[in-house]
């Protein structure tokens, strides 16, 4: 049985306690974080300086990480892009190949075969400066700009200011 002092009041195993003027009251929820971190919230101006240090560092945390995943992301893009461009490069040659001897075939009833694959020779060449032109353009450094970290680090800032002031 549990025995209490003198001039003491029953307690039903929840105490309410009433703050005391100039101490810190703080509230501790544990798994309400992210990761199952707790959460603290202080009344005091120190306790909301330390919450902000918490969030501004969770934040920061969650920011690098969906930078590093979109990044992850591109790259692996690329990466399978890059090795399509090079199968399909290859069997895009081979096919090429058969039809442009057709085609310089065909033109040789009507000019002398060396002719024939000049003219073939050289709207080949012309097509494909324009694709490589084309597929240079498609890989520029700003198609793997990570677009939505870069504006969520901004509305993140500015909410920050905002916050600050």
């Amino acid at each position: 049985m549990n025995r209490r002092e003198r001039g003491t009041t029953p307690t039903t195993g929840a105490e309410h306690s009433h703050p005391i003027p100039g101490e810190e009251r703080t509230r501790t929820l544990a798994g309400d974080g992210d990761n199952g971190a707790a959460i603290h919230e202080d009344r005091s101006v120190a306790g909301l300086v330390k919450q902000l240090a918490y969030d501004l560092s969770t934040l920061f945390s969650q920011e690098l990480a969906l930078a590093k995943a979109e990044m992850t992301r591109a790259v692996s893009d690329v990466r399978s892009g890059m090795s399509s461009l090079a199968i399909g490069g290859g069997v895009l040659y081979a096919g090429l190949l058969f039809l442009l001897g057709g085609i310089m075939l065909l033109l040789a009833y009507w000019v002398i075969l060396p002719v024939a694959a000049l003219i073939v020779g050289a709207v080949v060449t012309l097509v494909g400066a324009i694709m490589l032109r084309t597929g240079k353009k498609r890989m520029e450094a700003d198609s793997l700009k990570p677009d939505r970290t870069i504006d969520s680090v901004r509305k993140d800032a500015e909410l920050a200011r905002r916050k600050v002031k």
